[in-house]
């Protein structure tokens, strides 16, 4: 079985898989090198709805495996997703308050994301808000990380 990170973006989700498995799966990057793009640029040629059922057949694949997986903060979004994740046993939400998680991202030069960059501080809220009850619906583990450490929210997941 899978072990799946969920979370909103700036939760820790990739830093937290490298640290659980080095070869573990970064779905939004195999979901670019299957799209042969970037993800901001589908959803700008060929839209949402073509893109979630891109990301629900790669995440249907990785459920099959026992990789760790790093998921995008939207894989929540569509109920199939959460369909295909409640069947899966490992699903850990990396929770944090959305000031931290805003804080993270500002901070993040190096990603900058495009729901970041294209969306108001209050739009992120409200798309925050959303999404935290798809990830509570969903997860059979909640790790707060608002104050932890990636190696001491590491530790606690093995």
């Amino acid at each position: 079985m899978a072990k799946v990170l969920l979370g909103f973006m700036g939760a820790g989700k990739s830093t937290i898989a490298r640290g659980l498995d080095p070869d573990f799966v970064d779905m939004d990057a195999m979901l670019e090198e299957r799209l042969g793009m970037s993800i901001a640029r589908f959803f700008e040629e060929k839209g949402e709805a073509a893109f979630r059922q891109v990301e629900e057949e790669v995440l249907a694949d990785l459920l099959k495996t026992d990789q760790v997986i790093s998921t995008g903060g939207g894989i929540v979004i569509s109920p199939r997703n959460r369909d295909l994740l409640k069947e899966n046993s490992d699903n850990i939400y990396l929770k944090a308050d959305f000031e931290t998680l805003y804080q993270r991202i500002s901070a993040d030069k190096d990603n900058q994301r495009p729901l970041f960059l294209n969306n108001s501080k209050e739009d992120l809220a409200a798309i925050f808000d959303e999404r935290q009850a798809w990830y509570e619906e969903v997860a059979n583990k909640i790790v707060d990380v608002s104050s932890l450490s990636p190696e001491e929210i590491i530790e606690e997941l093995r």
